[in-house]
């Protein structure tokens, strides 16, 4: 697996992550062995980068990652947030973010973790202080590296002021661009890229279903590109990118996993699964160079990304 530089302050994580959220939450039920399966299958491939939240169960994915890893913590890194309260409040005050941040060492079982990300931006919380509280946490040695989520231009740049931020995490994928306007201002201070759903929450995998056959726990029994207008345009652009792939003697997703890697040098996607198959697919987008022409064809599919928008009005994160 190839290494990449996560902006300009000493991260340093494989090409492609892992995202841990699905075992715990958001995708319907799964069995934790299976889990606890597919984070070691993706660390033998080479996945180094993991990523989880308090937010995942509140302590239950916590735990779970921690059990998997306990054999090679310090050969990988660890990534969880804070910022949310368990009625999907938010709270990033500093003594909040000191507490989540003791719960989350002891859940994991470690004694640092190496990115420690703001989920959410807190509206009633200055950058400024979340950002001085994250540098308090680095200097004790508990926490590495300081990221933002869904963070916008402005609070990038007043928390960097105060604590360089090594990285920023938000959605990023064929179907989801928005995240593209804040390139600039990532590339002028240095600041790595992790993309979420890089997949599309499994549109772009050539598995996806109609909204009602998802279990009641799926979210995308709700997500606007799984209704119908918008689901059956999506599923015609995956057939394309589906056909595509082929050409090239590869699946959809490792098509769409590759296509975030031809986006830059400091972009890790964190493709997440519950299945060692799947696992072993993403890493093998690794491997898969594309070509200008090959990166033309995809844009003449998707110029803009996919049909409906990535969550419904109330969930929609504002950047400032």
């Amino acid at each position: 697996m190839q290494k990449r530089q996560l902006g300009r302050y000493g991260l340093e994580t494989s090409a492609i992550g892992y995202g841990a959220m699905g075992i715990s939450l958001a995708y319907g039920p799964s069995d934790e062995q299976d889990g606890l399966a597919a984070i070691r299958k993706a660390f033998e491939l080479g996945v180094t980068l993991f990523d989880t939240a308090e937010l995942y169960g509140f302590g239950a994915n916590e735990k779970l990652l921690g059990q998997a890893v306990k054999g090679f913590r310090d050969d990988i890194q660890i990534a969880t947030k804070f910022g949310y309260t368990p009625d999907f409040g938010l709270d990033s005050h500093p003594a909040h973010i000191r507490e989540v941040l003791d719960n989350s060492l002891r859940y994991l079982g470690t004694d640092h973790v190496d990115v420690f990300y703001q989920h959410r931006v807190d509206p009633a919380v200055p950058i400024e202080d979340v950002a001085g509280a994250v540098g308090e946490l680095i200097a004790a040695g508990k926490v590495r590296y300081f990221g933002l989520s869904e963070a916008g231009p402005s609070t990038i740049r007043r928390a960097h002021a105060v604590q360089p931020v090594s990285v920023l995490q938000t959605e990023y994928s064929l179907f989801e661009r928005d995240v593209e306007t804040l390139f600039p201002t990532l590339t002028e201070l240095g600041i790595g890229f992790v993309p979420y759903s890089p997949l599309g929450r499994g549109f772009l995998t050539g598995t996806a279903r109609p909204a009602s056959q998802y279990d009641e726990t799926d979210m995308r029994r709700t997500d606007p590109r799984w209704q119908p207008g918008n689901f059956e345009k999506n599923l015609k652009s995956v057939a394309q990118l589906t056909d595509l792939a082929k050409e090239m003697d590869a699946t959809i997703s490792q098509l769409a996993l590759a296509w975030l890697l031809a986006q830059g040098e400091n972009v890790v996607p964190i493709p997440g699964s519950r299945s060692q198959a799947r696992v072993a697919e993403n890493v093998g987008a690794a491997s898969l160079t594309l070509t200008p022409g090959d990166l033309e064809r995809i844009a003449a599919i998707l110029p803009d990304g996919g049909h409906g928008a990535r969550y419904v009005e109330s969930f929609l994160p504002h950047w400032d």
